[in-house]
């Protein structure tokens, strides 16, 4: 499975926060329970999910979701008259443990703009959204066992995600690009890959940070490798059109999303 393959799934879960903690200075983290995590697929890596965040009553906007994030799916959703359509944003599993029904989303916080990430800072024991299932991102190969993975905070719960689920025979570097030294968080990389945390210079655009160091300071291995770029836009395009025409990386083994762009919220 792969980010092309999220218009197939369909499963939903109802649910309502039970938790909120602040995990380090840029990053809240909830946790969110319902009965149906009890149904809900665990794909492990960088699972992720549409959210849905109610603007009146929960109950009755959330059973107005569509079957699935299609482009039929997309129209009826879209037809529901904005006031009252929940706001759909795009987030990634931290953690599921399916035996409690609990899952864990990272936010990302910086201020007051956006909605999710104001939403999660103040969210408080059964506020209610929904999340629909979309698959992973990330596609492992049987034939690579060599990684590169590069993103920015907002890539950080898809990055570790990946890390913890990798055979641990594979090998290879992470860098997380991150607004501060102390938000780097715990992971569970096999021991063959170099986890790097890159603090972002105050003078720094997102992104850009990680895009230098990358190309001045990681030394490409011999063997195939597959590359897994997420985070600012212009870092993930950025390095793939450097891996493609420069380094000479089929294209197929370079998977690279834009999970936002400089001057937009959210």
């Amino acid at each position: 499975m792969s980010f092309r393959d999220s218009r197939k799934f369909s499963a939903h879960a109802l649910l309502e926060v039970v938790r909120r903690e602040q995990v380090t200075p840029h990053m809240v983290r909830l946790t969110v329970t319902g009965d149906d995590l009890a149904e809900f697929p665990d794909r492990g890596y960088d699972q992720w999910f549409r959210m849905f965040l109610p603007k009146h009553d929960a109950d009755q906007a959330l059973k107005k979701l569509p079957e699935r994030v299609d482009l039929v799916g997309w129209l009826k959703f879209m037809r529901v008259p904005e006031a009252t359509r929940p706001v759909m944003r795009n987030y990634t599993v931290r953690a599921f443990r399916k035996a409690e029904r609990e899952l864990d989303i990272d936010f990302i916080v910086h201020g007051d703009d956006g909605v999710a990430a104001p939403w999660a800072r103040t969210a408080e024991p059964g506020d209610r959204l929904a999340i629909i299932d979309q698959g992973t991102g990330f596609e492992l190969d049987p034939a690579i066992d060599t990684h590169l993975l590069v993103g920015d905070e907002t890539a950080l719960p898809a990055i570790l995600g990946i890390l913890r689920d990798l055979p641990r025979h594979h090998r290879g570097a992470a860098y997380i690009e991150l607004p501060d030294a102390a938000d780097e968080q715990p992971h569970e990389a096999p021991d063959g890959v170099d986890v790097r945390w890159l603090a972002r210079p105050a003078d720094a655009a997102p992104g850009t940070h990680a895009l230098r160091v990358v190309k001045e300071q990681w030394t490409p291995p011999a063997d195939a490798f597959d590359a897994y770029l997420v985070g600012e836009q212009a870092l993930a395009t950025g390095l793939r059109r450097w891996l493609v025409t420069e380094l000479k990386v089929p294209k197929n083994r370079v998977t690279f999303v834009g999970y936002w762009r400089i001057g937009k919220t959210d």
